[in-house]
């Protein structure tokens, strides 16, 4: 009972102090609205921003390895990315994946893939920079594709360079807007296509990348468009892991494969990159851990703001209220109920503070998710962060008001004018 009748007074003499001083109160209120706004707006775009990235690092699969020319990042150790080391590597070829298929243990599939730009056209219609995606067969397995209308390639049509396509979904709607696209023929570089397929409608992940902008022709028939033997035009080798294998195990015996097809002395350091997403994860947990911090840096002193605005309308109240602490004093009060009266009140106000600015933000969230690609959560967690810091600052903010009227005589404080 109480407790209760705590809240209740607590409540209502924080209702009398907003209402009784509206200029005043949103002064202060203002303070730790922008507070929790900035912090936790920081902290939600860059879990957003966390989310996207390691999601589209998902995709590019955890039990794969990426054989490459150049390394994604600089050899262990090292913070300068010796580019000038790999300039006279020899690209990744559509041989050396044959052979990784046939000789491996622990993997299930790959595919070589190479990518360029190109005009593609339809009759009278065309769309320029296209990016023009050429593979082996296996991508399709590598990387989970799926294909919403038609089919995929046949292996026999990967292997004799078939004239044929898949397209992304926004080629067909950008040259065949309203029209079935299968069986139609695109042009690039005077080599005609026939369209077998479209892939699901996807959008890009944090990187960019996405099926709906290009058009998948084989690799073999990619020949005939560009020289690929004596071009870095950033050649791969997308490999899959078998279910339930061995990580390092699977990572060494690519290499050793690597280094038999190379022609590789046991001296001799390695001429190709083995590329795994796991090392590219652990840059990022770095750049996001030191981006929280600077978020909780900036947002913190909006928050010591916010915490002043609130101790001075608490000790405004106090001063204000002293005739009836000592009334309450007298009447038999005690010392702890006052202060948790005041500290109450002052915790109060400050989640009011916290909800505006959780409201802000969702309605910013709002905003962005519909005029942007970019999503924007508002995670549960956050909300609970932004009200826990609320509260934090209000108990921070208003202890000394509340100390000092919970200290006062009641006999000068009901004398007081």
């Amino acid at each position: 009972m109480l407790l209760l009748r705590l809240i209740y007074e607590s409540f209502s003499f924080a209702y009398n102090s907003l209402t009784a001083n509206k200029l005043r109160t949103f002064l202060s209120l203002l303070g730790i609205t922008i507070g929790i706004f900035a912090i936790i707006s920081v902290f939600t775009v860059i879990d957003s921003l966390e989310k996207r990235i390691r999601d589209s690092l998902d995709a590019l699969g955890n039990n794969m390895i990426y054989v490459a020319k150049w390394p994604w990042t600089p050899p262990e150790g090292e913070t300068e990315y010796p580019w000038w080391r790999y300039l006279n590597r020899p690209s990744p070829n559509y041989d050396e994946t044959e052979e990784i298929i046939r000789r491996a243990n622990t993997v299930d599939n790959a595919a070589f893939l190479f990518g360029f730009s190109r005009t593609v056209q339809s009759g009278s219609d065309n769309m320029d920079n296209v990016s023009i995606m050429a593979t082996s067969h296996g991508l399709y397995d590598v990387w989970d594709l799926d294909v919403e209308l038609g089919r995929y390639f046949t292996e026999s049509e990967m292997r004799t360079g078939a004239p044929v396509a898949v397209i992304g979904a926004e080629i067909a709607e950008g040259l065949f807007a309203g029209m079935n696209p299968l069986d139609r023929t695109i042009k690039i570089q005077g080599q005609k296509l026939r369209i077998i397929g479209v892939y699901e409608k996807k959008g890009s992940d944090a990187f960019g990348n996405t099926m709906d902008k290009n058009v998948h022709i084989s690799a073999v028939k990619s020949m005939y468009m560009v020289d690929v033997r004596n071009r870095d035009i950033g050649q791969t080798i997308c490999i899959k892991a078998k279910p339930n294998v061995d990580a390092d195990r699977f990572k060494s015996e690519i290499e050793s494969i690597m280094r038999i097809l190379r022609g590789l002395k046991p001296m001799e350091d390695n001429d190709f990159a083995l590329n795994e997403v796991s090392l590219v994860a652990s840059q990022f947990d770095q750049f996001f851990a030191v981006f929280n911090l600077a978020g909780a840096i900036i947002g913190g002193f909006s928050i010591i703001v916010g915490g002043f605005g609130i101790a001075n309308i608490m000790f405004v109240s106090v001063k204000e209220r002293t005739k009836i602490i000592g009334i309450q004093k007298s009447l038999g009060a005690k010392r702890y109920f006052i202060l948790l009266q005041f500290i109450f009140e002052a915790i109060v106000l400050s989640i009011i503070g916290g909800v505006i600015g959780l409201i802000l933000i969702w309605g910013g969230t709002i905003i962005v998710n519909q005029s942007t690609d970019f999503t924007i959560l508002l995670t549960t967690g956050n909300i609970i962060n932004g009200l826990l810091i609320s509260t934090i600052i209000g108990f921070l903010a208003g202890f000394m008001p509340a100390r000092a009227a919970a200290k006062l005589d009641p006999v000068i404080a009901i004398s007081s004018v």
